[in-house]
């Protein structure tokens, strides 16, 4: 627990962080990659020039300076950071560089404001913060289904739509036993690649489309040149590697699942609503609930571009046809079709909803879920982004 003087100067940072957290954090990964370019490896380039990665860490180091006395208030938020970190492998030893540039940046961006008393708490804070995250991730690695990144042959590689290609991969060496992989609906691996277009590795997180191993693990990936953006590993997973050739993966990771207390349960509908390819892990969901149990209520909620671009659309009807009592609704943006808070107030209420997409998509859904009264512990959801940059602190 941080000394009673560290909470009193912490707390009262709050305005100032509030203010100044993105210049903070702006200036802390420049500081960061300047003096450490190895850490390229791991940082998605992507969310740091959309300044999605900056926005994200300014909150949650904004959550802790509201909570520093409650960490245990901030586990759901800790707990899926967590996981990005042991897919990521980031590992104890990050932990001292990313402090000692944050609170570098803390000091240049606040200038004489920032004084020996407030440093020196915030030093004591940090250092309390990465210890909880230490020790939570200390508990994933133990329990990850293999060390690192290993190696997997591409077995098949299908288009499931427009720019989105489906991956089924197997383990290249006697390391893995696929047999005894224990995946679940939701999670997602990460790629390790080393793009022609780029000076450093790339690390990428995508979603399993399927829960089961039989054929192998299976994900998906959307080539990502939309909005005058280059997608450095989609493009290379789409051009350069065919059925045959070798990825790396790291283990399953992620806590966007479904509630195991609710799928045998008949009376609250599973409402599963998704976008482009963040149909991904929402098709896992189905495919896990009608497996589980094909009588419950699904309200199955899908939007995209058009016809072309609608992901999985086969594989989605097959399982909904094997389910009992099933609504399907699908919008085309290019028909003008509009998924807005007015049609979802068609959902029904009480329900179990489970939403993934884009964050321009997240942020529209989860405001109109809010608006209409649905209950935080009832909305769960998986932006491909830095999720902290959608919570409010």
């Amino acid at each position: 627990m941080a000394s009673p003087k560290t909470l009193e100067i912490v707390k009262a940072t709050v305005p100032v962080l509030e203010e100044h957290g993105t210049a903070i954090t702006t200036v802390f990964y420049k500081n960061m990659f300047n003096q450490h370019p190895e850490l390229l490896d791991i940082f998605n380039e992507t969310n740091q020039k959309l300044g999605r990665q900056q926005t994200a860490l300014a909150m949650t180091v904004l959550a802790a300076a509201k909570h520093l006395d409650k960490l245990a208030v901030l586990l759901p938020q800790v707990t899926q950071i967590s996981h990005k970190h042991r897919a990521l492998q980031i590992l104890p030893e990050h932990y001292p560089i990313v402090g000692h540039h944050l609170i570098g940046a803390i000091k240049e961006v606040l200038g004489e404001a920032a004084n020996d008393d407030i440093i020196d708490a915030w030093t004591e804070a940090y250092d309390e913060i990465a210890d909880v995250f230490i020790q939570l991730e200390k508990t994933m690695y133990e329990q990850e289904m293999w060390e690192g990144f290993a190696p997997f042959k591409i077995t098949e590689k299908v288009e499931a739509a427009t720019d989105i290609a489906a991956f089924t991969v197997v383990p290249a060496n006697d390391d893995i036993d696929l047999s005894k992989l224990s995946l679940s609906a939701g999670q997602y691996i990460t790629v390790k690649a080393d793009p022609e277009d780029s000076d450093h590795l790339a690390l990428r997180h995508y979603s399993l489309y399927s829960a089961t191993s039989d054929k192998g693990i299976q994900f998906a990936v959307r080539r990502d040149n939309r909005n005058e953006h280059y997608g450095l590993v989609s493009n290379h997973l789409h051009d350069h590697l065919d059925v045959g050739d070798t990825i790396l993966l790291s283990a399953p990771a992620g806590d966007f699942e479904l509630n195991q207390d609710l799928i045998q349960q008949n009376d609250i509908p599973l409402v599963l609503v998704s976008a482009g390819v963040g149909v991904t892990p929402i098709l896992s969901m189905l495919e896990a609930q009608v497996t589980a149990n094909p009588k419950r209520p699904i309200v199955w909620v899908y939007a995209c571009q058009n016809k072309e671009h609608h992901a999985f659309d086969s594989k989605v009807n097959e399982l909904l046809a094997a389910a009992d009592n099933v609504e399907k609704h699908i919008f085309y943006f290019e028909s003008g079709q509009i998924l807005d808070e007015a049609w979802l107030a068609n959902l029904p209420k009480p329900a179990d909803i489970y939403v993934c997409g884009s964050m321009m998509f997240m942020e529209s859904i989860i405001d109109g879920l809010m608006a209409l009264d649905h209950g935080v512990d009832s909305v769960h959801y998986e932006p491909f982004g830095p999720k902290m940059s959608l919570e409010l602190a």
